[in-house]
């Protein structure tokens, strides 16, 4: 099972997650930076109490970046693979323009009744369509074309999602592409797991494709920016 932990004190939990992923550093960068609201704070927070592998939920500063190129972007129409609980589906929904419209899909439909919950009780309910299925078989026909594209899927299919939101991205769209650096695994010669291996020839391929612009940051576990030419 994806969630439903038994926990036998569910306060001393919550109350201690922050302190379990922060550095100081990073704790600094959190207070410097605005506050990412108090039903994502919520959100998180549940996250990591029912949910197995917290860790993938985007999290505080990674989520006002999201809200951020949302707002400099503009896009009309986004596509998100990758939901897991609704955290960063969240944050873009909320830099979104009136009658700016996000798909997101997930695969795992363990996730549904906990995602659906969050994502249909927030504020920005109107503007997300939340899909549980494959985005690979689904998105080729919605007949939409987006702006913007949040990858966060298997890695294993990183390509392949990159190819589908290629397809399907107007010129001069942006992809943004989660843990590209892996938790550094991509630099380790003797690391061979399918998700490591989907990872680079992610990153490999996308420096080389003479049909966009790329730059990594380093931050969290690496998120790629992409832009169609």
């Amino acid at each position: 099972m994806l969630y439903l932990r038994n926990l036998k004190d569910y306060n001393s939990v919550i109350n201690d997650v922050h302190m379990s992923l922060t550095t100081p550093l990073d704790q600094y960068i959190a207070d410097h930076s605005s506050p990412e609201g108090e039903y994502l704070y919520r959100l998180f927070r549940a996250t990591h109490v029912e949910i197995l592998a917290p860790q993938m939920a985007s999290g505080h500063i990674q989520g006002r970046l999201l809200k951020f190129m949302v707002k400099m972007i503009r896009p009309k129409r986004i596509l998100e693979i990758g939901t897991f609980t609704g955290y960063s589906a969240l944050c873009m929904a909320e830099g979104l323009d009136e009658g700016g419209k996000l798909f997101t899909f997930e695969v795992e439909d363990e996730l549904e009744d906990f995602t659906r919950r969050w994502i249909e009780g927030s504020q920005y309910a109107d503007k997300i369509e939340f899909i549980i299925g494959n985005a690979l078989e689904i998105v080729p026909g919605l007949g939409e074309k987006f702006d913007m594209v949040f990858i966060d899927g298997n890695k294993r299919e990183y390509l392949e999602y990159y190819e589908l939101a290629l397809t399907h991205l107007n010129e001069g769209g942006w992809i943004l592409a989660d843990n590209t650096l892996w938790d550094g695994h991509v630099i380790e010669a003797d690391r061979q797991d399918a998700q490591t291996n989907g990872v680079r020839a992610f990153n490999d391929f996308v420096r080389n494709d003479e049909r966009v612009e790329v730059v990594i940051l380093p931050l969290r576990d690496g998120l790629t920016i992409i832009r169609k030419k």
